[in-house]
């Protein structure tokens, strides 16, 4: 049995860690919202894009480029969003099974030869997928691209990957992260980054249907135009894919640390009634022994 020192010094580490977990959910919910932030300031351009394009594909124009090119798959590479820090539950768990199940998925379809190319952003899915490697699959990193990654950074990460799909090094660019619904709800997400299907923005942008049949004069043609845009849509994907990764750890690392702050205070309940009933029973003790002296 523990004595009421031990007990007292648990009591104080336990009271610390419940502070400590208090503040990094303070802080964790801090960087959250400033990702938030940072998302909502992204959709406006987004759309915007989008919108452009809806308008070239619902004219009676033929538009074309390299990042529309369909060939048969041989070489995949897959983006993959996780983590550089660590405390945010089973963040970088969840998304590396699916990445599991969707390379699964690629082998049956494209067969067992086809090659893969993971990117992974974050030293936390780093460390996961490099004991992947084997003779079809291997794991790039590009120096200065992480979970934190910003501005410059993403554009040159976009251009490289669009370089190798125009090139023919990949023909095929996927990407998987956790889509941020809520700072209690975040979902896996997979998509299709290139070759880029025209199709989804064919009804995109606000009253596209009441647009139908408007006459537009494009200004330089519509195919330079849509040459022109389509890199602007994949670098406003990836901007946005890579907020909405730093909102969704963010938001797990606040359901972490608001589980383990809950957990400390528990402990610190059960620490403390079992601190005073040790003490009670130690007054009751020492009471006996005074009433038991003076009986003698």
């Amino acid at each position: 049995m523990a004595t009421l020192r031990e007990l007292k010094s648990r009591i104080g580490s336990v009271a610390s860690s419940e502070k400590i977990t208090g503040a990094m959910k303070m802080i964790s919910s801090a960087k959250m919202h400033k990702a938030e932030q940072g998302l909502r300031r992204l959709q406006p351009f987004r759309r915007q894009v989008e919108d452009v394009i809806g308008n070239l594909l619902q004219a009676d124009v033929e538009c074309t480029s390299p990042l529309l090119e369909r060939r048969e798959v041989s070489h995949i590479a897959v983006v993959v969003f996780g983590s550089d820090d660590g405390l945010c539950g089973a963040y970088n768990v969840n998304i590396f099974k699916q990445l599991l199940q969707h390379l699964a998925d690629y082998r049956r379809e494209f067969g067992d030869a086809v090659r893969i190319t993971l990117y992974p952003i974050g030293a936390k899915m780093l460390k996961a997928v490099k004991k992947l490697e084997d003779a079809t699959l291997d794991v790039v990193t590009l120096e200065g691209v992480d979970s934190k990654t910003v501005g410059e950074g993403v554009r040159v990460f976009t251009d490289r990957l669009r370089q190798d799909f125009e090139s023919g090094a990949v023909d095929r660019v996927d990407y998987l992260y956790m889509h941020f619904r809520s700072v209690s709800k975040q979902i896996p997400t997979f998509g299709q980054l290139m070759p880029v299907v025209p199709e989804q923005f064919a009804g995109s942008g606000d009253g596209a249907g009441q647009r139908q049949g408007r006459p537009y004069i494009f200004e330089p043609s519509p195919q330079e135009i849509f040459r022109s845009i389509l890199p602007m849509l994949l670098m406003a994907v990836m901007e946005d894919l890579f907020t909405e990764n730093r909102a969704s750890e963010q938001a797990a690392r606040v359901m972490a640390m608001q589980s383990a702050n809950d957990n400390a205070k528990k402990l610190l309940e059960q620490l403390q009634l079992e601190y005073n009933k040790l003490r009670q029973q130690s007054i009751t003790t020492e009471l006996l022994d005074i009433l038991g002296g003076q009986v003698r």
